[in-house]
């Protein structure tokens, strides 16, 4: 190995420019949901949408699900490039290793700059747990990944966006694939970069109907302190909520992983229940958690949720549990303070929650509506009807 071409010294004053100022979270040993050693590894056919391609959720489903992100042009015209991308999802590494320093801490430090220079919004790091790899792939095939590292890269769908929609109408798959697409970009290239430096790496990612995922992404969001579980099942982060998709990079390149989070999620869940109340399919329960597969949760329905964000109607998929949780908000010193408080005063956790009602978040305002609402019906775009 040579010696390195920058100096160690120098390196150490290099810092990530963070979007959000995750070092000022609490960070802890373990994450605030229970896990135990008894998680077992899922298929991925097993998954809803996996589930809705192969008519395990009915006709209908089955149908429609083959026009899901088609029937709206905006996710229709994303949808398209994602397959290509799963081409260049993973390859060999070089044979020869880059001279750059070995230490964990500076290569951390490197991978997330390189993140945000990519334009992620937030990157964690995490060991990646055998549980948290599929068992067997939508082709029944084993998969056998046994990378160290898991880097996260999660993109926000926009607060404005949000702010103009009601959740469940026609531009909530586009928001999703605005994620999926930019996070797949970041993967794969991050992905390329470490295997130019002589290390393994692969992409994980959203690829459309040919899926690119070899890992479960919601323990790693979870593990790599970008967040806690919430009520809806999925990772919340304290400044996006769970208004953003995430993609991976898996490698055995030496890295420093970030520790779990706690901003009091839990308790605040546990009395909000918004998204439940909220939640078309009624996917989302009200009740107390439960242990699943080895987690505490609230266990969620993924098969309700899966159904109607396939079939609604009204829009082409939902995030109706997004638009109406407390924890969208856009950034500012008063939604600070309400993250400070949820942490440091709990017993205000019901008033923040009236409180959030009173000043009309989760309402739709028409003049953040920037899109047109069109339905693709056999090949014609036409102005949807309502049902």
């Amino acid at each position: 190995m040579g010696k390195p071409t920058l100096d160690e010294r120098e390196r150490k004053r290099i810092r990530p420019v963070e979007h959000y100022p995750m070092e000022k979270l609490k960070h802890v040993n373990k994450p605030t949901t229970k896990i135990t050693d008894k998680i077992e590894r899922i298929d991925e056919r097993e998954q809803g949408f996996s589930r809705a391609h192969f008519g395990k959720l009915g006709a209908l489903v089955q149908k429609e699900v083959g026009r899901f992100c088609q029937k709206y042009p905006i996710s229709s015209a994303m949808w398209e490039m994602l397959p290509q991308l799963k081409s260049i999802a993973d390859g060999k590494a070089v044979s020869n290793k880059a001279p750059i320093p070995q230490s964990p801490r500076l290569l951390s430090r490197h991978i997330k700059s390189f993140g945000y220079f990519l334009r992620a919004d937030i990157v964690g790091i995490c060991r990646l747990p055998e549980w948290a790899v599929y068992s067997r792939d939508m082709k029944g095939e084993a998969i056998e990944l046994n990378h160290k590292f898991a880097v996260v890269i999660v993109i926000d769908q926009d607060y404005r966006t949000m702010s103009g929609s009601t959740g469940d109408d026609w531009i909530s798959c586009s928001q999703s694939f605005l994620s999926y697409t930019t996070s797949a970009f970041i993967a794969c290239t991050m992905a390329a970069y470490i295997r130019r430096l002589g290390y393994p790496a692969r992409a994980h990612f959203e690829a459309g109907s040919q899926s690119a995922y070899q890992v479960v992404v919601t323990p790693l969001l979870l593990l790599a302190g970008i967040g806690e579980i919430c009520r809806a099942g999925i990772v919340l982060n304290p400044f996006l909520g769970t208004r953003f998709k995430a993609a991976v990079v898996t490698t055995d390149l030496p890295l420093e992983p970030d520790s779990p989070v706690d901003f009091g999620l839990q308790e605040f869940c546990s009395v909000c229940k918004k998204c439940a109340v909220e939640c078309p399919s009624r996917a989302i329960p009200t009740g107390d958690k439960v242990m699943h597969n080895g987690y505490e949760v609230w266990k969620f329905d993924a098969e309700r949720c899966t159904k109607y964000r396939i079939t609604n109607l009204n829009g082409s998929a939902c995030g109706r549990c997004i638009k109406v949780c407390p924890w969208n908000k856009p950034r500012g010193w008063t939604h600070d303070m309400v993250r400070w408080m949820v942490k440091h005063t709990p017993f205000m956790n019901r008033l923040i929650v009236k409180m959030d009602d009173v000043w009309g978040y989760g309402r739709q305002d028409i003049r953040d509506k920037w899109w047109f609402d069109l339905e693709d019906i056999d090949g014609v775009l036409q102005i949807p009807g309502k049902s």
